[in-house]
C-alpha cells in the first residue's frame, strides 16, 4: 500500500493561490519527461494544422456555422447538421487537446530543478499563441471565412510550430550562454534562408486564398488574384529556398562545421525534396484533397526543419559543461571568417 500524505488546510490554500508552484515544490520531473513534454506540444501544434486542413479541404469550414456555439441553439454539432458540422466541431475539440499539450509543457517546465524561467516563458508563450488563435479561428467562422483572416489563422499556427520547436531545442540544452558554431556570414546566409522560408510560406497561404479550395461549399470569397500565377510565384521562392539550403550545405562543408548544422541542413534538404515533390504531382493532378493536405503537413516540416538548421549554429552547454573551453569549430579562423 502507498502512504497518501496527509493534505492541509494550508496546502489546500497554497494550491489555489498558486496551482503551478505547489506542484513544483511537490514534483521533480525526469529531464526526458520535460523533453517529451514539449515534443507533445510541437506534435499537437502541427496536428491541429493538419485538421484545420482537413476541415477546409472536406468543405467543412462552416460545418458550425457560428462561434462560440456551433450553431445559435447547440453548443455541439447535431445530427441535421451532417458530417461537416461533426468534422468542424471535432476540430474544435482537438484545441483543447491542444491546451493540455501544452499545459502539461508548462507544468513539466516550471517544476524542473533548477527552475528554468525562460522554458516556463517559452510554455506560456505558447498557450497565448493558442488562446489568441482560437479567437481568431472563432472570427474565421463569423466572417464567413474570408481568405485574408485564414491566412492570419494559418500564420499563426506557423508562430506557435516556431515556439514549440525552440522550446523543444531548449530543453535539451543548458541555460548558458550560446556558443556560437559557425562565423557571421554562415550565420547570416541561414537568417536569409529563413526569411525566404517564411515568405515561401506566406506567398503559400496567398495560393490557399485564391485557389480552390474555398473550406465550404457555400459562395465563399477568394483573394482576387489569378491563381496559377501566385501559384508559379510560389514554386519560384521553393526554388530558392532549396538553392540557398544546397548552398548553405557546402558553405558548412568549406569551413569544416561540425556534425550538428551540416545534419541539420541536409534534413531541411531531403524534407524540401520532398515537399516540393508532393507540390507538383498536386498542381498536375488538379488539387486532390489527400495530396493537398499532405502538402500543408509537409509545410509544417519545412518550417520546424528551418528552425532546426538555425538553432543548430549555437550551443548551450549545462552549467556542468560551462566551464569547458568551446569546441575547435567555434574558434578556429576559418569557421570565424567563413
Amino acid at each position: 500500500m502507498v502512504r497518501v500524505p496527509n493534505v492541509t488546510r494550508a496546502d489546500v490554500v497554497s494550491a489555489a493561490r498558486n496551482p503551478l508552484a505547489f506542484i513544483a515544490e511537490r514534483w521533480t520531473p525526469d529531464p526526458r519527461t520535460v523533453r517529451r513534454a514539449a515534443l507533445a506540444a510541437l506534435v499537437m501544434a502541427v496536428v491541429i494544422v493538419v485538421t484545420g486542413g482537413a476541415v477546409r479541404l472536406t468543405g467543412s469550414g462552416l460545418g458550425c456555422p457560428t462561434w462560440p456555439k456551433c450553431t445559435d441553439d447547440s453548443l455541439t454539432a447535431t445530427r441535421a447538421m451532417g458530417v461537416h458540422g461533426y468534422i468542424e466541431f471535432g476540430n474544435r475539440m482537438l484545441t483543447y487537446v491542444l491546451c493540455a499539450a501544452v499545459g502539461w509543457a508548462i507544468i513539466a517546465a516550471r517544476s524542473e530543478k533548477p527552475y528554468r524561467r525562460g522554458l516556463t516563458r517559452l510554455g506560456w508563450a505558447q498557450f497565448w499563441v493558442v488562446m489568441g488563435n482560437a479567437v481568431l479561428g472563432g472570427i474565421v467562422v463569423l466572417v464567413g471565412l474570408n481568405p485574408y483572416t485564414v491566412a492570419a489563422h494559418f500564420l499563426l499556427s506557423t508562430a506557435l510550430i516556431a515556439v514549440a520547436t525552440v522550446m523543444w531545442q531548449r530543453t535539451r540544452e543548458g541555460d548558458t550562454e550560446p556558443r556560437p558554431l559557425v562565423g557571421k556570414a554562415v550565420q547570416q546566409l541561414v537568417w536569409f534562408l529563413v526569411g525566404a522560408t517564411v515568405l515561401l510560406i506566406a506567398v503559400g497561404t496567398v495560393v490557399t486564398g485564391a485557389g480552390p479550395h474555398a473550406g465550404d461549399s457555400s459562395e465563399v470569397e477568394r483573394i482576387p488574384l489569378d491563381w496559377e500565377s501566385v501559384t508559379k510565384l510560389h514554386a519560384v521562392l521553393a526554388w530558392i529556398v532549396v538553392t540557398l539550403t544546397f548552398a548553405l550545405w557546402f558553405v558548412l562543408k568549406a569551413v569544416d562545421a561540425p556534425r550538428g548544422p551540416l545534419s541539420r541542413t541536409r534534413d531541411l534538404f531531403l524534407v524540401l525534396l520532398a515537399q516540393g515533390a508532393v507540390g507538383y504531382v498536386q498542381y498536375f493532378t488538379d488539387l486532390p484533397e489527400v495530396l493537398v493536405g499532405a502538402h500543408m503537413l509537409g509545410s509544417c516540416l519545412v518550417w520546424i526543419a528551418t528552425l532546426r538548421v538555425l538553432l543548430s549554429l549555437r550551443e548551450r552547454p549545462g552549467a556542468e559543461a560551462s566551464e569547458v573551453p568551446a569546441p575547435a569549430a567555434a574558434e578556429t579562423p576559418v569557421a570565424t571568417n567563413a
